[in-house]
């Protein structure tokens, strides 16, 4: 946007630093809740279906909503929605400090994600927006993904010293004032924008969206229960089946569709999507198996548990930013491929833990998917948000979110499903195969021929 274009230096830093609050306090809740999990389900008498529940409604529900966040702020106000998405998501964290059992828990995570599908892909249009330079901008978003090594590296260790001495209650009361600062310097210093043509709203759309999600989520929690062939399960895949056909049938049909499928016909997008799904679904994964083993398996308290993690998520936050200056050097090809390699390695090189696993083996894996982890993520952003016109960066950062979402749901569904069937090993290689698609994927549709392809199809800027 004009107005954004003149913006002085340091007020775009300022701007990427209100942005990345955003982004800080929505993954500090899930890495940190992660280490109090062990002790919500003593207080609240949960069993690791109601354990992946409170874990999958918040990322569900965000997935849901992202689209339609994106594009009401490219409709309404990239600034106005971004400030609501503020205030309902600092609310949901009060009344999740404040939930008496587990149900409501579990409400006040979903109301918190309604406000939460309004930060961050309304933050990257922000971003992208004020951030006209392509090299400015990969830095950018080396920043904004080097804050998800940031939150890694002190979620753990904050959970784990907050449910220490206060109990899992006051990671929500965390939330407050980041949110709240977020709230007022926001109000200050970014400046309003939105796309020049409105979009009209799709209910049908997002009904199907919220189906398909929904549907495939409860399918494999509540019937992974009984078996990967129980009725439930196979009755919530083949809803979603169904929400998915209705999906494609329809969204083409509309003029302003909520689902831009057209954006998948670009081969990079559609990968950096695919990728986002295997990456978050193996973080999700690793997080979940890790903070039950710690605590439950090797005994260790939720500081400890948080100390233990500290290795893997200390390289993500070494390697998140280092991932934004290859971006700028060498483009997103080797910074995927790497990370397919280690996130693989990491899951085969863990599936065998257990009581007396040394811990210099412990270690390495979780440096190791450290490493991937911190590499993937801003490839990701870039390819989403750089490849799509700049008039529906609302629409295409929501897309890009919700295949980190979508990975984030299907991570704990399945690998806690695998848990809770008593084959942890089974989670481990559900993640190294996670790796391996990211391997796949980062070597096949980023080479010049997929680039081509997308300069054909007019999505270059």
């Amino acid at each position: 946007m004009a107005e954004n274009e003149t913006l002085p230096r340091r007020r775009r830093l300022l701007i990427l630093a209100i942005c990345c609050m955003s982004l800080l306090i929505v993954s500090l809740d899930v890495t940190a809740l992660n280490v109090a999990l062990p002790d919500l389900g003593r207080e609240l008498d949960a069993d690791v279906s109601g354990l992946q529940w409170t874990m999958d409604v918040y990322t569900v529900v965000l997935a849901s909503f992202l689209l339609l966040s994106g594009s009401m702020a490219d409709r309404l106000g990239r600034r106005l929605v971004f400030r609501i998405g503020l205030v309902v998501f600092t609310a949901g964290s009060l009344l999740c400090a404040l939930a008496p059992g587990l149900e409501w828990l579990i409400v006040f995570r979903g109301m918190q994600a309604v406000g939460g599908s309004m930060l961050n892909p309304v933050a990257m249009s922000i971003i992208t927006n004020t951030f006209t330079d392509r090299r400015e901008l990969a830095r950018a978003i080396g920043a904004w993904g080097g804050v998800v090594g940031i939150s890694m590296a002190i979620g753990p260790i904050v959970g784990g010293a907050l449910v220490h001495s206060f109990g899992w209650r006051a990671i929500f009361w965390l939330n407050l004032p980041i949110g709240l600062a977020a709230l007022v310097l926001t109000t200050l210093f970014v400046p309003e924008s939105r796309a020049p043509r409105p979009r009209r709203l799709d209910p049908v759309g997002q009904a199907l969206v919220i189906t398909l999600l929904g549907a495939l989520t409860f399918g494999i929690i509540e019937g992974g229960k009984e078996g990967w062939s129980s009725p439930l399960l196979l009755a919530g895949v083949g809803v979603a089946a169904l929400a998915l056909v209705g999906l494609l049938r329809y969204e083409p049909r509309r003029r302003e569709p909520l689902l831009e499928l057209d954006f998948f016909r670009s081969v990079p997008f559609s990968g950096a999507f695919a990728i986002a799904i295997a990456s978050f679904a193996a973080l999700a994964g690793f997080l979940f198996l890790n903070t039950l083993y710690l605590q439950d398996q090797r005994g260790l308290s939720p500081w400890e548990a948080g100390l233990y993690l500290l290795p893997m998520a200390a390289t993500t936050l070494v390697f998140s930013p280092l991932s934004g200056q290859l971006l700028g050097l060498v483009g997103e090809r080797v910074p995927l491929v790497v990370a397919g390699i280690a996130i693989t390695f990491s899951g085969a090189w863990l599936s065998g833990v257990g009581n007396a696993t040394p811990l210099w083996v412990l270690f390495t894996g979780y440096v190791v998917f450290g490493i991937g982890f911190g590499l993937v993520n801003a490839p990701i952003t870039h390819t989403a948000v750089t490849g799509m016109p700049k008039t529906q960066a609302g629409v295409a950062a929501g897309v890009a979110s919700t295949g980190r979402q979508v990975g984030s749901a299907l991570g704990i569904a399945v690998v806690g499903t695998a848990l809770a069937a008593g084959s942890r090993t089974a989670g481990w290689w559900i993640i190294c195969g996670c790796g391996a698609l990211v391997l796949l994927l980062g070597a096949a549709t980023t080479g010049a021929r997929a680039r081509r392809t997308a300069e054909r199809l007019g999505r270059r800027d």
